[in-house]
């Protein structure tokens, strides 16, 4: 009988002892920190050094040398990500993940971002190429050079990484201006609730900014109340909607307590594991610059150099239009001159586990014909009909791709402008501000013009074969917003407007909410001498004004309920800060999702889910019943008349429910910062529940989408409606005075290994609103360093 035992314990010893040999064995897949390596590609010796915190420090005698380091670094640290966003950016993510992606891989491939990376290539100088083929060489190098196992996500999908391109480059850089650039889903949204609603409904759904008036356009709810894109939007690559976010400000000495300037940026992305951005360091003879870089991409995106810093918010201008397209069943499309042959090409895609799948690629004047990505949709458009989308990142001869080279090389303000004129695409606010104490902005990008004809202005798809609704052209450089040394000392963009009334140009009329600009206008003015840790207080900000206004407004709740008189007290005596610790950001967040459930539920119908979003200028004037909008109220799949004043109370005590059946029954138990985590999703493990409690990240997190350090969420997803999806995907202060004292931060860490203790490092700082150091200063980067690895040409 003792025997059993004996073998249970020995097999037991054989499992323990396999799986230590086989997680040794994975290790192997972290990169080497320290030693030499002799490598094809290279002209002279470089070093990477790698400070405490995992960040690369490059030294090369080139600026070809120094880029084939950063590519070697990029490819240690974030391989899988960059086969990922490869994959994304090629429409070739169904030979991993099979049928699940095939749709999202169909228009991708229509939609052609790789095919124009390619042409692009041939607009940029022989320089810029030069310095994109030594990127891709050296991750190459890496590849070429690297034994042992791949990191855990292409052990768990056999992918094997293939050569790297400069293409690959510029195809993600495309795929950033994508998820930057949202009008197309604004028109598809207008043209499926123009099934249901009258124009002056979807105008009242979908406010103007406050102060403007809503824009004259046409009627177009009887042209489209035939057609359905629902499709469309449901499986297109998600992207910036209602209330996308970012800040950034920039002071001049004159409000400064060391009399330079400071300059601070957050910009507000979705979150993911590992962090979209990777910090590094870049110094080689008349080139030196530090910040954020993008895996797959030479050169630092956000940062400084010796003499200045700079950073971005989107402007969220409108570059797509859709059009809708009469087509034949020969391959025509109606033009105004008459019927032209559409441009086809044929694709394949892989998919793994079964048959390769072709598809016809069609694109006719405006570009490529996005429905036919989709069966459902291009069934529900009417016969002899298409949509087409036009995009200004569509287009060859884009040289956006210089932008980031040229920030880094400029040295005052002359120069930087020169270099943001060939940033196309996307349209990007960006402040400015140099060691000799100058500050600005510019909002640099090619935005269409549109015809005075036009009376669709963007809002909706227009006939493609009608000559008004074609562009006229972009917007002169000369002419787009920028700013230097204004009077006021302070420069300030949160995605708010920032032109005036009398401004010339159509960019957008869907400028987010200018709560978070008015917050920081506030903090900047309460302290007449800011320092580098004043700016870290308003970046770590979590009051929302847009709760503050809204809440006398569901105070007006009456309620002969006990709990709900309490928890209204509790809510009068707060000061609308979305604190973790507090209960209250908790309960008027879930009673604000019940409430906008109940206030248009009704009226969209199957809409509706994909329409619930934050719409706080909406809701506000429902409540308000501005021009008697309150009548939203009314629940219109009843014969009764409700009121505002019911759906409150409903409304709350549905809320209240929710929060009791996933938080418990105890109120002092809510806490925001346990519903509100800031989830940085894994891609794809993410969504695979036994492998995403491994790769995602989580941490608690404060804030909310109006707030100044945001945390946006996610309305409709019932299982986590209230976990923080988009926030600051990085912050960076920089101090002028003394560049080397600038901090920086993002939201995981510099590795995508999950076995690296650099995985998750930044994660609970970041939640905190902690900053690491960001000094160029050699001896700074030696203190603490996880090792320096040596390059040598082969």
């Amino acid at each position: 009988m003792k025997t059993i035992p004996r073998i249970l314990a020995a097999f037991a010893l054989v499992v323990a002892l396999a799986a230590a040999a086989g997680y040794a064995w994975v290790r192997q897949s972290l990169p080497q920190l320290a030693g030499t390596l002799a490598l094809s590609g290279l002209r002279a010796p470089v070093e990477i050094l790698r400070d405490r915190h995992g960040v690369p420090h490059i030294y090369a005698a080139s600026i070809e040398d120094a880029y084939f380091a950063l590519g070697f670094a990029h490819a240690q640290d974030r391989l899988w990500q960059m086969e990922m966003n490869r994959r994304i950016g090629s429409g070739r993510l169904s030979e991993v993940l099979g049928a699940a992606t095939l749709d999202t891989d169909k228009f991708l491939r229509i939609l052609g971002v790789r095919r124009v990376a390619e042409a692009s290539l041939k607009a940029l100088s022989a320089e810029a190429r030069g310095e994109l083929d030594a990127y891709a060489a050296g991750v190459n190098a890496f590849l070429a050079q690297r034994t042992g196992p791949l990191p855990p996500e292409f052990l768990l999908t056999g992918v094997r990484p293939e050569p790297w391109h400069s293409a690959d480059s510029i195809a993600w850089i495309k795929m950033m201006a994508w998820d930057l650039s949202g009008n197309w889903r604004s028109e598809l949204l207008r043209l499926r609730l123009a099934r249901k609603l009258s124009i002056a409904q979807i105008g009242e759904l979908l406010p103007p900014y406050p102060g403007d008036a809503p824009l004259a356009i046409a009627d177009y709810s009887k042209l489209y109340r035939q057609l359905d894109a629902s499709q469309l939007a449901s499986v297109a690559i998600p992207g910036l909607a209602e209330a996308g976010a970012s800040n950034n400000w920039v002071l001049a000495g004159s409000r400064t307590a060391s009399g330079k300037p400071l300059l601070a940026n957050d910009p507000h992305l979705g979150l993911s594991a590992p962090a979209l951005w990777y910090f590094a360091h870049l110094s080689a003879p008349g080139f030196e610059v530090m910040g954020a870089t993008l895996p797959g991409v030479p050169g630092v995106v956000l940062g400084h150099n010796q003499h200045i810093a700079w950073g971005y918010t989107n402007t969220g201008p409108d570059v797509e239009d859709l059009y809708i397209e009469r087509v034949d069943g020969a391959g025509q499309v109606l033009a105004p001159q008459g019927w032209q042959k559409l441009a086809t090409h044929s694709e394949v895609i892989k998919v793994k586990g079964q048959a390769d799948v072709a598809l016809t690629v069609r694109e006719s004047r405006h570009g490529p014909l996005i429905s036919d990505a989709f069966s459902q949709a291009a069934g529900t458009l009417p016969r002899g009909y298409a949509l087409a989308l036009a995009w200004t990142a569509l287009r060859e001869d884009d040289l956006s791709m210089l932008g980031a080279g040229g920030f880094a090389r400029a040295s005052n303000w002359n120069e930087f402008l020169a270099a943001a004129r060939d940033v196309h695409s996307p349209q990007q606010n960006i402040v400015y501000a140099d060691t000799e104490g100058n500050i600005g902005f510019v909002a640099p990008g090619r935005v269409p013009v549109r015809k005075p004809a036009n009376d669709l202005k963007g809002q909706a798809p227009a006939p493609g074969w009608d000559a008004k609704y074609d562009w006229d052209g972009f917007i002169a450089f000369e002419d787009l917003p920028r700013s230097y040394n204004p009077a006021s000392g302070a420069i300030i963009t949160a995605n708010d407007k920032i032109v005036p009334e009398d401004y010339p140009h159509y960019l957008t009329s869907e400028w987010s909410l200018p709560y978070r600009a008015r917050r920081i206008a506030q903090l900047l003015e309460q302290t007449p001498k800011h320092t580098l840790e004043s700016c870290a207080r308003i970046q770590a900000d979590t009051v929302s004004l847009q709760v503050r206004e809204i809440l006398p407004l569901l105070l007006k709740a009456k309620s002969t309920d006990a709990e709900a008189l309490q928890v209204l007290r509790q809510l009068g005596q707060w000061d609308a800060n979305m604190a973790v610790e507090g209960a209250e950001p908790l309960i008027v967040s879930a009673w604000l999702r019940e409430l906008g459930r109940l206030i248009y539920a009704d009226e969209l119908g199957d809409l509706f889910r994909g329409a619930w979003e934050h719409r706080a200028s909406f809701i506000y004037n429902v409540l308000a019943d501005a021009g008697g909008q309150g009548r939203w109220c009314d629940d219109v799949s009843t014969p009764a008349t409700e009121s505002c004043a019911e759906l409150l109370i409903k409304s709350l005590d549905l809320a209240l429910a929710d929060l009791k059946r996933r938080y418990g029954d105890e109120r002092k138990q809510w806490h925001w910062g346990d519903a509100h985590f800031a989830l940085s999703e894994h891609r794809p493990f993410g969504r695979q529940p036994l492998l995403a409690k491994f790769f995602d990240v989580g941490v608690p997190s404060p804030g909310d989408t109006y707030t100044i350090n945001v945390g946006r969420n996610a309305l409709v997803d019932e299982a986590a409606p209230f976990a923080s999806r988009h926030a600051a995907s990085l912050r960076a202060i920089y101090d002028l005075a003394d560049l080397d004292k600038s901090v920086y931060i993002h939201s995981t860490g510099q590795s995508g290994n999950l076995l690296s203790p650099l995985y998750k490092n930044f994660a609970e700082r970041w939640s905190r609103v902690e900053y690491i150091p960001m000094s160029m200063r050699r001896s700074d980067a030696m203190a603490g360093a996880l090792g320096t690895l040596r390059l040598q040409p082969r």
